[in-house]
């Protein structure tokens, strides 16, 4: 069986941003108090703007540690675990109710398109206190899959 050569393309924004469009599934990393990194699996987008947004709740700790230190960093994976990756650093902006309401519309569009009843999807978020993070990305790495070093290709 021929072994999977593993790829690392460098991409540039426009590219970054088309290949986490179709991509939900992501880790988001913030930093705790004590330095330490945290990890969150979490749901995602991308806004028009060319942001990531994640929706959440304001007594998250990645909410938390997002308003402390807004230096995040997103790993957005492809549905196959052995898909494509990419990991991007970026600046995370939190807003909370009653702002984030309008950007957590432009959330639900980027994921799942249209909803039936936008009333009731706002008043949802309302009554739930919905977050959103907004990260922009200001670096990332090449779009990745996993694989062997070019070298063992026919070993």
């Amino acid at each position: 069986m021929a072994r999977t050569i593993a790829t690392n393309d460098r991409v540039d924004l426009d590219e970054l941003l088309d290949f986490v469009r179709s991509r939900h599934h992501m880790v988001l990393m913030t930093t705790r108090r004590d330095g330490r990194p945290q990890a969150s699996p979490v749901t995602g987008g991308v806004d028009e703007q060319g942001r990531i947004v994640i929706s959440t709740y304001p007594e998250r700790a990645k909410t938390a540690n997002a308003r402390r230190d807004p230096r995040v960093t997103v790993l957005v994976l492809s549905d196959d675990f052995g898909g494509a990756w990419v990991q991007v650093d970026g600046d995370c902006e939190v807003l909370d109710m009653p702002e984030a309401v309008d950007a957590l519309v432009d959330y639900y569009r980027c994921i799942s398109g249209e909803h039936p009843d936008w009333d009731e999807y706002r008043q949802a978020m309302r009554e739930q206190g919905k977050s959103l993070l907004r990260v922009t990305p200001t670096r990332w790495g090449p779009v990745a899959t996993g694989g062997f070093p070019a070298r063992l290709a026919d070993s």
